[in-house]
């Protein structure tokens, strides 16, 4: 037994000793399989360290180039250095003039604690009202300046104004490197970058209003949704690294966030921003995962959003909150089904319906049962933007009549197609979008394409930072056609993909495919293009508009209001200091930054209460009796009534929009529509007839300053009626 027990026990020695051999061989043809580091060569890697590098170098040495230029252009156009404090804060106009005063009032402030405490319970700003100014107005830009510049020292070292507008500044700086980043991820070369800033630059009235208006809510938040864009562009490449991954999801993460407490607006914008994602995830580009975690990202965002941010409820009832929870839900329920049948694509059918009906009832849910403050007059201006209402009211007509509210005009197209910006974005689009199309179709259809897209395969339209950025760059390219003001978000979209596609090779070849060249070789042919045209852009872009920027640095402007400074002179010196000030809201703001007055309106339209105090008091421009006028300037305690001579005598703007013709109309003082009844009124305008001194109207009101363009009147607190 023993003898024949032998054999036996060689045999299954021999058996583990084969199996062990074959495991180890097939390890051995896994391992030769995978994909191994690459030992390139020296010079290779030197190749690719040194284009990473002037890439890089490029990026934040356009930044700081255009940071730069646009503090020499402010500096030449208002003469910024050699102005007294008070001509410098009359540069600050309209809205922008109430930021800045708030980041004064936190200087003043004897400790950040209490500084905060009294702009969130603020009474010194607006009569008989007590405001919570960090929230209602976005502040937080302010109080982070305010902790920089007394945590860094810099009281010592600069001015206020310059350390405030020296960080808008650097942070456009960071906007283009941004723009510049995201180009150069999705076209593979800093060449597309160096386009992108210099169509950003050349177009910069079309693509920021930071020349216009410093301190506004967007020119602090879109540098941070630009750097969002850029790591989700990072983040939908198929081809990234583990370690670039979680770099980008977390910048994704922080300037989501960011983004979102910079601006009360943005969630409007990270909702067309979900919905590319969500098209993106319908058409199963190979990315599904990927986007429900930027949807977690959303809703993290929101709800700490929400906590910071004074329980803010417009984040609860916002349509961006309420698509990513449908998503979410729909997910659950999806069922796996083999791609490619026609019951996954009816289910696709139905997955799209359920989001769609989701998203709509949760947010109707969500506004029934979370108090908050509806937007009224926002819904009001769409309809009648849109033609599904008529109305006479001031507030709406006054919206309709604002220049960015307006469809773009003409020469707005035309300057885009002066830098040759337009033509090549279109071509860019048409070729990216047909792409794209023809990718889906083959999906569904159920036809196997390649994961790893090459050069050769000619298929731009199957990547899936690709398929996002055409899909949102035509969303806000939509509401831009309808609305001249959303163009600062489209214009610079612009800029990066027309950037990206001129300088793609595989946007090239992906147009010789469908062309089917073959009689130069369409790589080649493709990667000299990519080179070749975009240099050539560049050289013509230098030759016509660098020499005008250059003229607009050499140019000394002069900024010169001297009545409005003598105005402010004025009250600072005369009026009491509890002194209530009335008149336009433009004006307002200045008064608030420039004295520290307390007055009754602000140029603010997010807030109805507000609203509904300009358009009371603009009625001293329209054709009410005096008794009217101050019954509506007494309820509000003003002590002050100042009236421009700008507004009362108003000539330059369109008849119908101009803010007498506006208030006639909604007093009935004028024919509005056909089958109106003309009415007169038996008053004549109120601002012309206070200046001729004579009963009633010096009963009420008694002139105590005036130059030529303001007059200033005491409102009576004791009226006496002489003949």
């Amino acid at each position: 037994m023993a003898e024949e027990e032998g054999p036996t026990v060689e045999l299954r020695q021999r058996k583990k000793l084969k199996t062990s051999e074959n495991k180890e061989s097939v390890k051995e043809e896994k391992i030769s399989d995978t994909p191994v580091p690459e030992r390139a060569p020296k010079h290779v890697l030197f190749q690719r360290f040194a284009k990473i590098f002037i890439g890089c170098l490029a990026a934040v040495t356009s930044g700081m180039m255009y940071a730069l230029y646009l503090s020499a252009y402010h500096e030449r156009k208002f003469w910024f250095s050699n102005r007294q404090e008070l001509e410098r804060e009359i540069t600050f106009q309209g809205d922008s003039a109430i930021y800045y005063s708030y980041y004064k009032d936190m200087l003043k402030a004897p400790s950040f604690e209490r500084g905060v405490y009294e702009l969130t319970h603020n009474n010194k700003t607006v009569s008989l009202k007590t405001i919570n100014a960090v929230q209602q107005m976005s502040l937080y830009p302010e109080l982070i300046a305010s902790v920089l510049y007394q945590a860094t020292g810099s009281n010592e070292i600069i001015e206020p104004v310059y350390f405030y507008i020296g960080i808008v500044f650097g942070l456009q700086g960071i906007y283009v490197t941004a723009l510049f980043v995201t180009s150069w991820l999705m076209s593979g070369t800093w060449l597309a970058g160096m386009l992108t800033v210099a169509w950003f630059i050349i177009n910069r009235v079309d693509t920021t209003r930071i020349e216009y208006s410093i301190p506004l809510r967007e020119n602090w938040a879109l540098p941070y949704f630009a750097c969002q864009i850029a790591a989700l562009t990072g983040y939908l490449k198929s081809n990234l690294n583990t370690y670039g991954e979680r770099f980008c999801y977390l910048l994704m993460s922080a300037s989501t966030y960011t983004f979102m407490m910079m601006w009360e607006y943005s969630h409007y914008l990270l909702f067309l921003q979900a919905i590319s994602l969500f098209l993106l995830d319908s058409f199963s580009l190979q990315q599904s995962d990927k986007v429900h975690e930027v949807y977690k990202i959303y809703i993290f965002s929101l709800f700490l959003g929400y906590l910071l941010q004074f329980e803010n409820s417009a984040l609860l009832v916002s349509p961006l909150l309420s698509l990513v929870v449908a998503l979410m839900l729909a997910k659950c329920l999806q069922l796996n089904v083999k791609k490619g049948t026609f019951v996954a694509k009816i289910m696709k059918v139905i997955n799209f319906y359920l989001v769609c009906t989701l998203t709509v009832t949760l947010n109707i849910i969500m506004k029934m049962f979370v108090p908050h403050k509806e937007n009224g007059h926002m819904l009001k201006f769409l309809e009648v933007k849109f033609g599904l209402n008529m109305t006479k009211n001031f507030t709406m007509n006054w919206l309709l009549c604002q220049e960015s509210l307006q469809a773009p005009s003409q020469d707005f197209f035309l300057r885009l197609t002066q830098s040759s910006l337009l033509p090549f974005y279109i071509l860019v689009l048409i070729i990216c979008f047909l792409s794209m199309m023809q990718v889906i179709f083959r999906r569904i259809n159920g036809k196997s394409l390649k994961e790893t897209i090459t050069l050769e395969d000619g298929r731009i339209g199957g990547r899936p930072e690709i398929i996002y950025h055409v899909i949102h760059t035509i969303l806000l390219g939509s509401l831009a056609m309808v609305i001249e003001g959303l163009k600062y978000l489209w214009t610079p979209y612009v800029c990066m993909l027309a950037a990206f596609g001129v300088c793609s090779p595989e946007l090239w070849m992906t147009l010789f495919k469908w062309l089917r060249l073959r009689t130069v070789h369409p790589v080649l042919l493709a990667l000299i293009l990519s080179m070749a045209v975009p240099t050539i852009i560049g050289l013509s872009l230098w030759k016509e508009f660098f020499p005008r920027l250059m003229t607009e640095l050499m140019e000394l402007q002069e900024f010169y209001d001297p009545d409005t400074v003598e105005l402010m002179t004025w009250i600072k010196r005369q009026a009491p200091v509890a002194a209530v000030f009335a008149g336009s809201p433009q004006l307002m703001g200045a008064i608030k930054l420039c004295t520290g007055w307390m007055v009754t309106s602000l140029p603010l339209y997010n807030d109805d209460d507000l609203l509904k105090r300009n358009e009371n008091i603009y009625q001293i421009y329209s054709k009410r009796s005096a008794e009217d006028i101050y019954k509506i300037l007494t309820s509000y305690k003003a002590n002050y009534l100042i009236v421009e001579d700008a507004i009362c005598n108003e000539v330059g703007t369109m008849r119908g929009c101009r803010v007498k013709d506006l208030l006639d109309i909604a007093n009935g003082h004028v024919v509005c529509e056909e089958g109106d009844k003309l009415t007169y009124s038996k008053y004549g305008r109120f601002c012309h007839e206070v200046k001729i001194n004579y009963s009633p109207y010096v009963n009420y009101f008694t002139r105590v300053y005036w130059n030529r363009s303001y007059f200033v009147y005491k409102i009576n607190t004791v009226i006496s009626f002489q003949s």
